[in-house]
């Protein structure tokens, strides 16, 4: 179970990457806009995966063997 100092952050980060995304479409355009969705997307799939949260063989397709 996660701590609910952790469980704060989440608003934070989201207020956070939705202003990085207003910024980039505002003043870069579509293609900027697009450059940090794709990239912020990443970046969660990868903390996700770092933390143990995501099992990156699920998201690929990989077969388990047992």
């Amino acid at each position: 179970m996660k701590g609910m100092d952790e469980l704060r952050w989440w608003p934070v980060v989201g207020l956070a990457f939705g202003t990085a995304l207003g910024f980039a479409g505002a003043f870069g355009g579509v293609g900027a806009f697009l450059i940090v969705l794709v990239l912020g997307v990443v970046g969660l799939l990868t903390g996700r995966a770092i933390m143990g949260d995501l099992d990156l063989r699920e998201l690929i397709g990989g077969r388990r063997h047992s």
